[in-house]
């Protein structure tokens, strides 16, 4: 009866070493992803740690795009009563320290992706366009933002979350008003005719980083991914 008080110890000592002995990613910005250890570490699994870490490069990302997307549209930002793009970007992921009781998670994402583009919407363009994004992405976790061993994540929704994003690029760099002009701008050029193609690089690690945990839960649940495409022409999205 004694060992298990003193297995539980010894677990906790050598968690506690290995969190000692990793070294912090050192950033430009001065950030890194480093946490202190939790009780509730130990109920997780390396895939589960695997999981919150895309996951919180994907929150990250489309933090990024919003806010760029907001700088390269400014009258969006203002529709929405807001000060700046900063503000207006903050508000959008502020449920996400709540998002299990957040009505935000339960609204429709494919509506929120189409009305971007209605040539009718007079409302936020971003916020409609990164809000569906934001409540598709976390539709693919199941809206948990925690990860323990008996957690389920299911590699088919990952995967359709990554062909739906990549609907949403080409859409974003097609979609035009009835004089020919772009909905919502985002890559272009700069005075000097150079691409500015920034926009393209974060879309691209967004997908990337679903297709590739995509990957890893299907090999961990041996339950193989059911390929397909969206029709981009109807944008008839994969179910989440």
């Amino acid at each position: 009866m004694n060992r298990i008080p003193a297995l539980f110890a010894c677990l906790l000592a050598c968690a506690l070493l290995a969190a000692c002995a990793s070294q912090p990613i050192q950033r430009k910005d001065g950030s890194h992803s480093v946490h202190s250890f939790s009780i509730k570490d130990l109920a997780k699994g390396d895939v589960d740690n695997v999981i919150e870490i895309h996951q919180q490069e994907v929150i990250a990302t489309l933090k990024t795009l919003t806010l760029k997307l907001y700088r390269r549209n400014p009258g969006e930002w203002r529709k929405s009563g807001f000060a700046g793009a900063d503000e207006a970007a903050a508000a959008l992921f502020r449920p996400l320290s709540h998002w299990h009781l957040s009505p935000q998670k339960d609204l429709g994402w494919e509506t929120a992706l189409r009305a971007a583009w209605r040539e009718d919407y007079t409302a936020d363009r971003v916020k409609a366009l990164m809000g569906g994004l934001l409540i598709m992405h976390m539709a693919a976790f199941n809206h948990q933002t925690e990860f323990y061993l008996l957690t389920e994540v299911d590699a088919q929704r990952l995967y359709n979350a990554a062909r739906n994003t990549e609907a949403v690029v080409w859409k974003l760099a097609t979609a035009r008003n009835l004089r020919g002009d772009l909905l919502l701008l985002s890559n272009g050029a700069d005075e000097n005719g150079v691409a500015n193609l920034s926009f393209e690089r974060e879309f691209g690690k967004l997908i990337g980083i679903q297709d590739t945990l995509a990957r890893i839960i299907e090999d961990k649940s041996n339950r193989a991914i059911r390929f397909g495409v969206v029709n981009v022409a109807t944008m008839a999205f994969l179910p989440i």
